[in-house]
């Protein structure tokens, strides 16, 4: 098992999805003519302001915070560390890139995740690659698997990783037992999730904006104090992003070091084309009511993570001069001394500290993508997602004890599975995007508020619930 399992990871994660997710990134970019740099201004019109929702959806700021929940996570801390680590600087402008076309990624299968969207055995909104897997292809059968991958990756197996990362820190910085630190996760974790997807997205709309800001602030303080040097930075990122230099790792000038660590480090981190953010952006009333502008909210969600929270993991490290491909130091560890160079003995509790924000968050966001999977496999009344919950909790007490390789290598198998099969879901229905990107941005253009009726497609009705887009 323990063969086929490394096999598989070999195949999805040496050459499916690191070539796979950035054609199709760039496949969407061109094909959409370009949107997330022609219409960027729309991502953010689609969020200020959108207090929008029904008793059926939460709204499409609430999407975005608990997408953003999901996304901003260890990755950003730990993940950036070892990209610069493995790759050298060059590894972030490769990171920039794939966030960039991935913006288009994100923008699609959100879009048709809104689109297909139904109602869930509580009333509430329920959607994404597994729906429009059934309802616009046609193969519920193939939804199925998508939708149990889901559930074991992000619902259980990734949970347990972020707990580790919390207790790991925890007990770093300030003697914590990794039990205790473990129980206290599952106790938050319920105290969240036990209230469904509701609860979720109004812990995420205040805690989310708060964590990713004040991070953001430090990052810019290190800038302000750091002024003089940052042209330099940025000069090295990019020189060395096309072998001009010194590459971290003991490789000199090596391009493949960079780009590969670099695009798999930002694709873990901001998701696009994975499949997971979908499941709750379907679960939004989108406004203006059409199912683009969930997609266009999406997308930023990816800019946010990787442009911005990634960034600035990467620029706090470059500008503290820590960076030793020679001492071994990386991941956390890497980042804590960052911290630390710029802030005193105070950087260290403040990195253990955000990692308790983003690692959490990361949890309750993840829990949320299982729900609307669970609902797909006809799970989704009370006494089967409870089972989920109680789970969850469980891997979180076990994650925070213990890693094992083989269970984390089976749940990048299964991700490396669910985001193969999206890719090739919203590659087919491209089509459709097109059709409603073009609607949305002719709307626009005539000065109308975009909304969407169906009757008005009745190309696109296959699949469709008439009810919600009527």
């Amino acid at each position: 098992m323990t063969t086929l399992i490394g096999f598989l990871n070999t195949v999805f994660w040496g050459y499916v999805l690191i070539y796979g997710l950035l054609a199709v990134g760039i496949y969407f970019t061109v094909r959409l003519g370009f949107i997330q740099f022609r219409h960027f201004g729309e991502m953010f019109r689609c969020v200020i302001g959108s207090g929008e929702r029904d008793k059926d959806g939460i709204s499409p700021f609430q999407a975005l915070t608990v997408s953003l929940a999901s996304r901003v996570g260890t990755g950003n801390i730990a993940g950036v560390a070892v990209a610069l680590y493995l790759g050298g600087p060059g590894s972030i402008f490769w990171m920039w890139m794939v966030a960039l076309v991935g913006m288009a990624t994100a923008y699609s299968e959100s879009t048709l995740a809104q689109l297909y969207k139904t109602h869930g055995a509580d009333g509430t909104y329920r959607g994404g690659p597994a729906f429009y897997i059934a309802r616009g292809l046609g193969l519920p059968w193939l939804g199925a698997i998508f939708s149990v991958c889901l559930i074991i990756a992000f619902g259980l197996v990734f949970n347990a990783v972020q707990a580790n990362s919390i207790a790991d820190a925890f007990q770093g910085a300030f003697g914590v037992p990794k039990l205790g630190t473990g129980v206290a996760i599952a106790a938050l974790t319920g105290l969240v999730i036990f209230g469904g997807v509701r609860q979720i997205a109004r812990v995420a709309e205040y805690v989310v904006p708060f964590m990713a800001g004040v991070y953001l602030l430090a990052a810019i303080i290190v800038l302000i104090m750091n002024a003089g040097q940052v042209p330099g930075v940025l000069g090295v990122i990019i020189s060395s992003a096309f072998g001009m230099g010194q590459a971290a790792g003991g490789v000199a000038g090596s391009i493949a070091a960079a780009a590969l660590n670099g695009i798999k480090r930002g694709l873990f981190s901001n998701e696009a084309g994975m499949g997971s953010a979908p499941n709750i952006a379907a679960t939004a009333t989108p406004d203006p009511h059409h199912p683009s502008s969930q997609g266009f909210v999406q997308a930023l969600g990816v800019f946010i993570d990787t442009i911005l929270v990634c960034t600035a993991t990467a620029v706090m490290i470059l500008l503290s001069g820590v960076l030793d491909p020679t001492n071994g130091v990386t991941g956390t560890a890497l980042t804590q001394a960052a911290l630390t160079h710029h802030f005193g003995p105070m950087g260290a509790t403040f990195v253990a500290v955000a990692i308790f924000f983003f690692a959490f968050t990361s949890i309750i966001g993840n829990y949320a993508y299982c729900e609307s999977a669970m609902e797909f496999l006809g799970l989704g009344a009370k006494p089967a997602l409870t089972g989920l919950r109680v789970l969850v909790l469980v891997m979180v007490i076990w994650g925070a004890l213990q890693a094992v390789a083989t269970v984390f290598d089976f749940a990048d198998a299964s991700m490396g599975l669910m985001a193969t099969i999206n890719l090739i879901a919203i590659v087919v229905l491209s089509g459709v995007v097109v059709t409603l990107t073009r609607d949305y941005v002719a709307q626009r253009k005539a000065g109308k508020l975009p909304t969407f009726h169906i009757a008005d497609h009745p190309d696109l009705a296959k699949g469709v619930n008439p009810e919600i887009w009527k």
